[in-house]
């Protein structure tokens, strides 16, 4: 059956928006799953496949920093209104608490002189030296410093490197078996933006700043497959049960998710999650840069799960935006099972 969602994907393809999307209707334990278009259109057009891996760019907050991050507030090792300086003395700024982190509401200002130029450690040095201003918890403002951030507290409490963590602690528990951090086979990954100084980005992540910090990087760097994300969405969306019957996060932390965390409660955000709020339910929701987008439903149990390249090969951010929110509208309106 095609939905008016798949009709404007096709378009956006036609449109030459994005060269291909792997995505899926998910509700109970029914998928339906969809391919559409090219894996890349240079150096020459390749069709997708359904085992095609892609850059996730933000999804790498929520899918592997934040549900680390759940199950130690589960566990008590983490409290959401303490101090970042607290767990990690590290990090200068004493009035930035975790809920500020992961609200977006730390008003950190990311500034950082000469970035570019820098390499992991000199990088990571001063990304721990970044200061907020007096209007935190007051203002909403995404941004990937608070998740780096928090990848860093991640490796203080493991004593371990994030790539370590996150298949121990995600990748393996969810079987992601085709799911890979810092680096992907290029073969079997989309390419992402041409860039002058780096050509065609494939198999390495588009993110700048997780370029350089790679394996200590919480903000992006997660390579991920259509049936891989679909797992962590189902996890999600089954309020953290897994196929086996296994309870990988309590039910309470999900359902929980759906409620503002924000200081102030104005902001539609969760612990890590953005919240899209329509007249009969509440989304967990979160995209990434390069084309990718998840939404949740875990009291229907259902769920959104789109993936692209939109990036590939020249980055129109401004007209993607505008259709990718389209896109989500239109699905809102009209595909959402009932």
């Amino acid at each position: 059956m095609q939905r008016q969602t798949d009709i404007y994907i096709e378009k956006l393809i036609q449109d030459r928006i994005l060269p291909g999307a792997s995505y899926a209707y998910l509700k109970g334990r029914q998928v339906e799953k969809r391919f559409q278009g090219f894996k890349q259109v240079l150096p020459s057009i390749v069709p997708i496949d359904s085992q095609l891996k892609y850059d996730m760019a933000s999804l790498t907050k929520v899918m592997m920093t934040n549900t680390v991050l759940l199950k130690l507030i589960e566990t008590s090792e983490l409290s959401i209104d303490q101090s970042l300086h607290y767990y990690l003395p590290e990090f200068i700024d004493q009035n930035v608490t975790i809920r500020h982190l992961l609200t977006h509401t730390s008003a950190i200002n990311p500034y950082i002189k000469n970035r570019d130029m820098l390499n992991q450690k000199a990088l990571k040095e001063a990304i721990l030296q970044l200061k907020s201003s007096d209007e935190r918890g007051l203002v909403c403002s995404y941004t990937d410093t608070g998740t780096i951030l928090l990848g860093f507290l991640i490796e203080k409490i493991y004593q371990d490197s994030l790539d370590n963590v996150f298949r121990n602690e995600v990748i393996e528990p969810l079987d992601m078996k085709k799911t890979t951090f810092v680096t992907s086979e290029s073969k079997r990954t989309a390419p992402t933006e041409m860039t002058d100084k780096r050509g065609i980005i494939c198999g390495e992540t588009h993110d700048p700043k997780a370029f350089v910090l790679r394996e200590h990087c919480g903000s992006a760097g997660l390579f991920s497959t259509l049936d891989d994300t679909i797992k962590f969405s189902n996890m999600m969306m089954q309020c953290g049960i897994l196929p086996d019957g296994t309870q990988f996060l309590k039910e309470e932390t999900i359902l929980n998710l759906l409620i503002d965390y924000s200081p102030t409660q104005k902001f539609n955000r969760s612990l890590g999650w953005n919240l899209i709020v329509t007249d009969s339910k509440t989304w967990l929701y979160h995209t990434g840069y390069t084309g990718t987008f998840v939404l949740i439903d875990p009291i229907d149990h259902q769920a959104f799960v789109f993936l692209s390249n939109r990036v590939h090969p020249t980055d129109q951010r401004a007209t993607y935006l505008t259709k990718r929110d389209q896109l989500i509208q239109i699905f809102l309106e009209n595909d959402v099972p009932k």
